[in-house]
């Protein structure tokens, strides 16, 4: 790519308005700029994910896998948040979603089904992949009320939509490789009349 930023302060957007790559000028709130700021603050954590995996996989290798896989899952948002800011741009294909998707297929095999509802926790690590998955949903969710304002091309919603399924695998294949017990949830009693 051929721009590159060479100031980062415009002084543009004081007035609550941004621009867009195709030159338009959109508030700050608008729902594409929402959506693209939902796939920045996933992108984001799952950057820290990325870097606690790395200091936990010396002493865990079958974590190096889980980096593998994830690694340029943060490029392809970073190619979703292109695709959001110009909307004529398209980076992610359907081989992107069908990478992911043999990801959770393998990884499922390892563990097996789920019986249980299981809630984001017992490591720090586990946690973290639970968080990514939840920012997942959100920016999916961003990503469908722009949809509705003005419909989207190309395979971002199912990307983040897969995304967000192969981030809670990736959890629960975290615990198993560094044998945290899953935390289950428990039901409360029922109340008593």
């Amino acid at each position: 790519m051929g721009y590159r930023l060479s100031k980062i302060y415009t002084r543009t957007g004081d007035n609550g308005e941004t621009g867009l790559a195709d030159g338009r000028r959109v508030t700050k709130d608008h729902p594409r700029v929402e959506a693209m700021g939902e796939v920045d603050s996933l992108n984001s954590q799952l950057g820290l994910l990325l870097a606690d995996l790395a200091e936990h996989a010396t002493t865990h290798p079958g974590l190096s896998e889980v980096i593998d896989t994830l690694s340029p899952c943060q490029h392809r948002l970073f190619d979703l948040g292109g695709e959001l800011a110009m909307p004529e741009y398209k980076a992610l294909d359907q081989a992107e979603i069908e990478r992911l998707e043999a990801a959770i297929d393998s990884w499922n095999e390892e563990l097996g089904p789920l019986q249980n509802f299981i809630l984001p926790g017992g490591s720090r690590l586990v946690a973290q992949a639970h968080l990514c998955r939840s920012l997942a949903r959100s920016a999916e969710r961003r990503c469908q009320h722009l949809n509705a304002v003005e419909p989207l091309n190309g395979s971002g919603l199912a990307y983040l939509n897969r995304l967000s399924d192969l981030l809670f695998v990736a959890a629960r294949l975290i615990g198993l490789r560094t044998h945290i017990k899953e935390v289950l949830w428990q039901a409360a009693p029922k109340p008593t009349a």
